[in-house]
């Protein structure tokens, strides 16, 4: 009996690339002696991407289609997806090209040689300088303090095999890290190297609220250190507060006369203070945000249309 590969890409507002993105995947799948399942979990796109994926879905029974209530998110959405696959391995991929579909092959020949978790890892971009420099930044950082290995330069595109998806339905985290999960659960990670292209058609999900919230995930999800970071600044800050004012109070003792206080130190002092003590608790915030939606216990999407299942 052969294998069940399931294929898992999410969309939002992609009718300029999903009717080409069902025929190269099919293409693709087609070459290999695998079943498979493509199943499309849409955030309720109001661009005609719905439209097109019910009349693929109404030709092809592998083409199965979740439709969400609403825009739940780049975060949420692609889990749900992923949990309701039953393939032996699960293949995650954007719908916008950037990740290729050409890679298919090779991440199930890894998945054959007993890896449990294959990767595609950019080695290069056509994205803007700007944009890399700041992405590459962010892993070294990320890297830095986390608690668990998390790999460089991946986009969470890659196969996954069925164990590792079931330890991550056990998990049933309400707002996942998907890297950091199966960080989490594994070290056997094969990574293969790709130039990702540009998005083939339509305009990117991706803005700075998008970009700010998968690193603050990240962050908050697998490591504390930020948390001691603040311990220590703030223990430190107060002991050179404290210096700095008995050093005033000597000046100002011994040149009674001619030593002004002023108070541009005291103005500066405080907003200085006052900045660090917001920044410090907005990432406290953070943290306290992620437990509350632990503790709230909503589904990862509701769901209006399931198409083929």
């Amino acid at each position: 009996m052969k294998k069940l590969i399931s294929i898992v890409t999410p969309t939002f507002n992609e009718q300029g690339n999903i009717k080409e993105l069902c025929s190269k995947i099919s293409s693709e799948m087609k070459k290999l002696d695998y079943e498979y399942e493509h199943i499309v979990i849409d955030n309720n796109s109001n661009d005609g991407t719905i439209e097109i994926l019910k009349k693929i879905a109404a030709e092809d029974k592998k083409l199965k289609v979740i439709i969400n209530s609403r825009n739940f998110g780049h975060i949420k959405s692609p889990i749900h997806g992923i949990l309701q696959s039953s393939g032996d391995a699960v293949i995650v991929m954007s719908s916008d090209f950037q990740d290729p579909p050409e890679l298919i092959p090779e991440y199930i020949k890894e998945w054959e040689k007993g890896h449990k978790v294959v990767l595609g890892q950019k080695e290069s971009s056509e994205e803007g300088t700007i944009k890399n420099l700041i992405r590459k930044l962010f892993y070294k950082l990320i890297k830095s303090i986390s608690e668990v290995p998390l790999m460089m330069n991946t986009t969470g595109a890659g196969i996954f095999d069925r164990k590792i998806i079931e330890e991550i339905r056990k998990i049933n985290d309400p707002y996942p890290y998907f890297r950091g999960l199966v960080s989490e659960i594994t070290e056997d990670i094969k990574l293969i190297k790709f130039h990702q292209p540009n998005r083939a058609s339509g305009k990117t999900k991706n803005n700075f609220y998008s970009l700010y919230d998968i690193g603050i995930l990240g962050i908050i999800k697998h490591s504390k250190i930020p948390l001691r970071i603040m311990t220590m600044v703030g223990f430190f800050a107060g002991i050179f507060s404290v210096l700095v004012a008995l050093i005033f109070l000597i000046y100002k003792l011994l040149f009674w006369d001619s030593f002004e206080w002023g108070v541009a130190p005291l103005i500066i002092g405080v907003f200085g203070f006052a900045s660090l003590q917001i920044f410090m608790l907005g990432f406290i915030g953070e943290y306290v945000m992620n437990i509350l939606t632990h503790t709230r216990k909503l589904p990862l999407v509701v769901e209006k249309e399931r198409i083929n299942f």
